[in-house]
Parts: C-alpha cells; structure tokens; sequence
C-alpha cells in the first residue's frame, strides 16, 4: 500500500501543471456622432450608403487581440433623420462597423440615451438585437431586464457579469415601460446581488459620470468607485468626460479593485487639446486553481485623425503603438503629427503608475 501511494504522490508531483484560464479584455470610451462624422460616412460609403468601417480600420488590427473588446454607444440607432449634436442618431452602419472592427459588446446607459425619446430607445435595441450584438443599461420593459441583466458573457471558460449606469438622460424622462440604468445606489446594490448569485468570475461595472472635459476625477466619483468595489465589482469603467482621467486601485472585499475614472472618446469630432483621443483599457484576468483569480491593468493610447476631403471631414482612429511601429501607413501632416504627440505626451503624463503596452508589439500589422 505504501508502494503504491509513493507512486501516486511521484505521479501527481510530476505532471505538468495546467494552464490556468486567461482573459484579455478591451474596453474603450465614447463612441460619438456627431454631424461631420455622419457626412463622412455617406462619403466613405460612396455617397450612396453610410459607411464607418474605414474609420474603425487600424483599430481592427488592435482588438483582434483582445477576448472581450466593449465600448459605449453614445448616439442612437433612431433612424432618419440622421443627427448630430446635442441629440443623436446615427446610421445603422455604425453599429455593423463596430461589430466588424471587434467589439463584442456595447453599454448603452448615458446621457444620450433618450435623444430620441421612447422610439429612438427601442429602435437601438431593436437594431442591435438584429445584429446580435450583446448590449447593456437600458431595456425596452422590466420583462427584458429582468430577463438580461447582468448582461452575461462567457470567453476563454471565465463569466463576466456586465453592468451598466449612467448619471442622467439630459433632462428627457425615461417613459414606462423603458427603463434607463440611473446611478442609484440602492438599485446598484441589488443589482450587485443577483450578479453574485450568478457565480460569475468577474463583475464588470461601466458607469458613465464625471464631469465634461475635466481631467481629474471629483469626489462623487471617488465615493462611486469605492461603492461600487464594495458592493462587488471587481472592475470598473468610467466614461462620459470626453477625456481621459487617471486611474487608481481601491478596496474592495475580494481584494484590490482597478479603476479608470474616464477612457476619453472612441471617435469624435472634437478636436481640442485632450478630447481627440482616447485609451484601450487593458485588463489580464487569470484564474488558476480552486477559483483564485489575478488581475493585471495596463493602457494603449489612441489619436483621431480629422481631415478634409472635397469639404468633408474623414476621420481615421490611429492607435499609436502601429503608428510609431509603421509610420509609413499614415500620410500625416506635420501640424497633425504635433497634435497627435501632444495628446500621447499628455496621456503619459496621467498615467505615472499604469503601465503602457501595445498590442502590436512584436507583431506584423
């Protein structure tokens, strides 16, 4: 007997230990609409149809390395007519071009969300349910929320519960049946609750607050962000600013919790110092044995390309790890090229501590 159990402890002592799961997540901040992105859509388009995908193009190579890539759709899927600020709705073909790019899923609750009023609402459900495309933070009925909230998404054998909030709607009502996320920390608390029930590995929460164009968090945030790692989100992602705004750790119960006050646009046609740009939000998930789980953060900054084409705007989403690695792929000019290294100077600058790492390193574009 003791033979055997010998041989057995030699057996289990020299196996190769398995692979732990892995998870790359991407997320990213605004996805804007304004009207000059509208017009040069129906010029990529051919002036016959709207067409976002060059826009999304060099972005593609970058979120082909992520598992799970999510942005924030601040305009709606209304139909026409098509609109830009202050009350939004853009082309279907914003959504396919964002599907084709890589992301896998979209939050939905900010202060966009209502632009078009109750129509407008479901029309964007309705648009991205027919795309499949897995959204999240306002619902057509309280059957439907109840039904798809916490959004759940499987990648790479880990679940993530996904929840979404937003800090208002403009002033526009939500009318029953709807329901808009609204930050109300009862709600979130519960909602928290049923995300644990779940067992997912990861409660993701994307909340959109803060204060426009402001580089630093304030101190509703702060509180926020405590709360929220309290209640169980073991990470959370902050949008609506226009900017990018620092990032800090903070306690939660399970232990330490990144996160990242505002990721800045996705594309949109500002063009001050600050707001033409954003970051990907890298998070490393990894669980090993008997469900330990380790998370590791880092940053990818992007610049928005902005430029003139027979009196129309075209815009180009540059992440600058391929840009600096393959300069010959971008025809820029030199007063662009200074706006593009200022908005990748000033974001170095926010982030002393989070570590910066490009997707392409060390790959062929």
């Amino acid at each position: 007997m003791l033979r055997i159990v010998c041989l057995l402890v030699l057996f289990l002592l020299s196996r190769p230990c398995l692979p732990a799961d892995t998870l790359h997540l991407y997320f990213v901040g605004d996805v804007m609409g304004h009207g000059g992105q509208v017009h040069g859509a129906l010029m990529d388009g051919g002036d016959s149809c709207y067409d976002y995908r060059p826009v999304f193009l060099a972005m593609k190579k970058v979120l082909a390395h992520a598992d799970l890539a999510v942005a924030n759709l601040e305009v709606t899927l209304a139909g026409p007519p098509y609109t830009g600020y202050p009350q939004f709705s853009s082309p279907d073909a914003l959504a396919v071009a964002l599907q084709d790019a890589g992301f896998d899923a979209l939050v939905l609750a900010n202060n966009h969300s209502l632009d078009r009023g109750r129509a407008g609402l479901a029309r964007t459900v309705h648009v991205l349910d027919s795309l499949g495309i897995p959204h999240t933070g306002v619902f057509t009925s309280p059957d439907q929320r109840r039904e798809r909230y916490p959004l759940l998404l499987e990648r790479n054998g880990l679940r993530i519960a996904l929840l979404n909030y937003t800090y208002g709607t403009n002033g526009i009502q939500v009318q029953p049946p709807q329901i808009v996320n609204y930050i109300d920390t009862a709600q979130i608390r519960a909602d928290h609750r049923v995300a644990r029930a779940l067992r997912p590995d990861l409660i993701v929460t994307c909340i959109h607050w803060g204060v426009e164009y402001e580089r630093k968090e304030n101190p509703e945030q702060r509180f926020l962000a405590r709360f929220l790692a309290e209640s169980g989100s073991d990470l959370i992602i902050g949008s609506h600013p226009h900017v990018v705004q620092p990032f800090e750790w903070v306690t939660g119960p399970k232990g330490p919790v990144p996160v990242i006050y505002s990721l800045g646009n996705v594309v949109s046609n500002q063009r001050d110092r600050y707001t033409d740009g954003g970051i990907i939000f890298h998070a490393e998930v990894v669980k090993g044995f008997g469900g330990t789980r380790h998370i590791s953060v880092s940053y990818e900054p992007f610049w928005v390309y902005r430029y003139d084409v027979r009196e129309r705007f075209l815009y180009r989403i540059i992440p600058l790890g391929l840009y600096h690695q393959y300069p010959h792929l971008f025809r820029i000019p030199g007063e662009d090229k200074d706006k593009l290294g200022q908005f990748e100077e000033d974001t170095r600058q926010l982030f002393p501590s989070l570590p910066l790492k490009y997707s392409l390193d060390n790959k062929k574009p």
